[in-house]
């Protein structure tokens, strides 16, 4: 069951049999149905979770009750708010499921646990936080500087098949454009192929 989490901690860390079993008793399994919440805002993340199964969404959502996608997390991907969950203060991101979802789970206090009895651990997740880091430089750079399609194509090549997997509004919202702008975008890119 969580042999997709083994080997994705295995493409940074070498874990002996031991060090995973316990590594795997230290999280806690979780389904989320369509539209569940991972996180609300205004709640403390407590958690980091991986996706074993489905899709998360992180956004935020203005004083006119307009939703802005800041991130999508599938499968042998991790999720949570970093800022909430390092420093204790509420969120200002909703997390929720945008399919049936199958998370495991870790809470800060397990996961300090971790360092100290398997410091590997603490490569692991610095070496996630490093790619989260720039992944997130990186898309500020591209939403301000790039034109729609070219955010686009930078959105398919980052999420392959997702943009089949969930309703064509919530993509428009992660690019920063209506969902008419993308649906031109896709008739333009439809006749380039064809």
């Amino acid at each position: 069951m969580y042999d997709s989490l083994l080997r994705h901690v295995a493409k940074f860390i070498r874990l002996n049999e031991e060090e995973q079993a316990f590594f795997l008793s230290q999280l806690q399994f979780r389904k989320l149905r369509k539209r569940q919440y991972f996180l609300q805002e205004g709640d403390v993340s407590k958690h980091e979770a991986f996706i074993l199964k489905g899709c998360l969404r992180t956004y935020e959502v203005d004083e006119n009750g307009n939703e802005h996608v800041l991130s999508f997390a599938i499968e042998d991907w991790w999720v949570g708010d970093l800022y909430s969950f390092f420093t204790g203060l509420p969120s200002s991101y909703n997390i929720d499921a945008l399919e049936a979802t199958e998370i495991v789970y870790l809470d800060h206090a397990t996961q300090e646990m971790l360092y100290e009895k398997i410091p590997k651990f603490e490569r692991y997740f610095r070496l996630l936080i490093q790619n989260a880091f720039i992944a997130t430089q990186r898309r500020v750079i591209s939403s301000i500087s790039k034109p729609a399609e070219d955010r686009y194509l930078e959105f398919l090549e980052k999420y392959p098949l997702l943009d089949q997997r969930i309703p064509q509004h919530q993509i428009a919202s992660y690019l920063g454009i209506t969902p008419e702008s993308l649906s031109r975008i896709r008739k333009q890119l439809h006749r380039k192929k064809g």
